[in-house]
């Protein structure tokens, strides 16, 4: 139930059709749990009639920021777009590296969290990607791409990366790099030696 109305909040928000009646009964639902937050206080303490769409707007944020939500792929599907796009580059680099294999995205019915796994002929291994990691398509490439060596590593026993001049592993990360013409700093994957 309160993941329904935590879902309605989120996607009437985004689409600017909220109403006040799920976001007066997350609050209500989250009082009767012993859950006080100045966005319940505030929606229990005032007439629903004086809640503007704004405050509407602001508050139900605020009750999904309370409770840790977090849109799953159903809900936003740029997300899963982000990831998907991020696994395109990550296997060019691993056909590139002479491994041959379906590699896809998928997700699990019993995967209460609805997290994405990479899967690599037919298995998976690892944790999963929670979908929050696509609204950053940078850190969605280091994600699917640690993602993508953890399985490769598990299923077929091969390093993957390794670097050419060195013949060691390599391990996916971001770091920053300042843009000396323009004096700021941007985040940029790479692999680095492990």
């Amino acid at each position: 139930m309160v993941d329904e109305l935590r879902g309605h909040i989120y996607t009437a928000s985004r689409d600017g059709t909220l109403d006040a009646e799920p976001v007066l009964e997350l609050a209500s639902s989250l009082d009767e749990w012993g859950v006080s937050t100045p966005a319940t206080r505030e929606l229990l303490g005032r007439p629903a009639a004086h809640l503007t769409t704004a405050d509407l707007t602001r508050l139900g944020e605020s009750l999904l920021g309370d409770t840790n939500f977090e849109p799953a792929f159903a809900l936003e599907p740029s997300l899963w777009a982000t990831l998907k796009h991020a696994l395109e580059v990550v296997e060019r680099d691993v056909r590139s590296g002479g491994i041959n294999g379906a590699l896809r995205l998928v997700t699990h019915d019993w995967d209460g969290s609805r997290h994405a796994w990479v899967e690599f002929q037919g298995s998976y291994h690892g944790n999963g990607i929670p979908p929050i990691v696509g609204n950053d398509a940078q850190g969605a490439l280091a994600e699917v791409a640690d993602a993508v060596q953890e399985t490769i590593m598990e299923l077929i026993w091969k390093v993957w990366p390794v670097c050419a001049t060195h013949d060691r592993g390599l391990r996916a990360e971001l770091e920053h790099v300042e843009l000396p013409r323009f004096g700021r700093h941007i985040r940029a994957f790479g692999y680095a030696a492990a």
